[in-house]
């Protein structure tokens, strides 16, 4: 407490609460589902651990959680998890399912092993990996097995372009058999060729880009599906991106309007789906509530269906967050 005496026995002044923990509270309610997602969070011991409240609420009452029906406690704190997360270890509890979720990760001095391991209290189950480096940082081994034990680990080799990792599976005949998969990336022709490879299906992927143009064409064996990707950009602010899948005709093409870092407008249409949308966003698309203006995410879209363009749907997303 800081203060003054003032003589009569009693101390005057404001009680310092600097050693009482900052609380952040965010709030999202989307349109489309009707409830209040809410996440209650604190920093404890100087920023060491973290302590994460989150639930949802449905004021409106048609909520079919697992409460019974037209209960107010079930309508404003449904789907209760607790989690405290540090930097190596973490618990994530659900109240409703009476089950906790632990993982935590340790590497030894010098970080030439790092090890990981999650578990499932309820279902008893569990998963243990192992990363080592192989002299060279950039080439690294990863063996992960189930627990309790499943079959054999499985082994993953990473390199500088890439990845391949070899695991045991069953077939429909429930027989053992070892499947591979992978992927790799190396310039070519002034772009970036990928390779992924994944249950005897082998994606090609070229991707070509300057400062105005993206080109991005790709096929899969052995269906032979091809599809390209075409983004042009027109200043800073405004781009165009196409999209066009051969073998089903289907396309979808968008355009994008940002003003400066927090405003973007964009707008298109989805020839499977046969919607045209147009939306507006407020803070970062991909960014979080605390970077947004007033520390509010908003997105309004309007979709006009193709067949029935005189009843268009109105959505919109709204986070908001608190620090108290």
């Amino acid at each position: 407490m800081d203060g003054d005496w003032d003589g009569h026995g009693t101390v005057t002044g404001a009680v310092n609460t600097a050693w009482l923990p900052s609380l952040r509270v965010t709030t999202e309610y989307d349109s489309e589902e009707g409830v209040f997602a809410n996440k209650v969070s604190c920093k404890l011991a100087g920023g060491l651990a973290k302590l994460r409240l989150s639930f949802q609420s449905d004021p409106q009452g048609q909520w079919q959680g697992g409460g019974e029906e037209g209960d107010p406690l079930q309508q404003l704190f449904a789907r209760p998890l607790v989690a405290f997360i540090t930097k190596h270890f973490s618990v994530l509890y659900d109240v409703e399912e009476r089950n906790a979720l632990l993982s935590g990760d340790a590497s030894l001095p010098g970080g030439a092993v790092r090890l990981r391991a999650s578990h499932d209290v309820k279902l008893q189950q569990g998963e243990i990996s192992v990363v080592t480096r192989l002299g060279d940082p950039l080439y690294k081994l990863e063996l992960s097995s189930l627990v309790p034990y499943g079959g054999l680990p499985r082994a993953t080799f990473h390199f500088p372009i890439g990845q391949v990792s070899v695991e045991e599976s069953r077939n429909e005949e429930e027989e053992k058999l070892l499947s591979v998969n992978g992927i790799a990336k190396s310039d070519f022709l002034d772009g970036v060729l990928t390779a992924q490879y994944d249950k005897n299906n082998l994606n090609l992927r070229y991707c070509y880009k300057d400062n105005e143009l993206t080109l991005v064409p790709s096929v899969s064996l052995p269906s032979n599906a091809v599809s390209i990707d075409f983004k042009r950009r027109f200043g800073p602010s405004d781009k165009l991106s196409y999209h066009y899948n051969f073998d089903s005709d289907a396309w979808n093409a968008v355009y994008k309007h940002t003003v400066g870092k927090n405003f973007k407008v964009k707008a298109g249409y989805d020839s499977e789906v046969q919607v045209g949308w147009a939306s507006l966003w407020v803070g970062e698309e991909e960014g979080k509530a605390k970077t947004a203006p007033m520390k509010t995410k908003l997105q309004l879209m309007l979709q006009v269906p193709q067949d029935n363009f005189r009843n268009p749907a109105f959505l919109f997303n709204v986070k908001k967050r608190w620090d108290l």
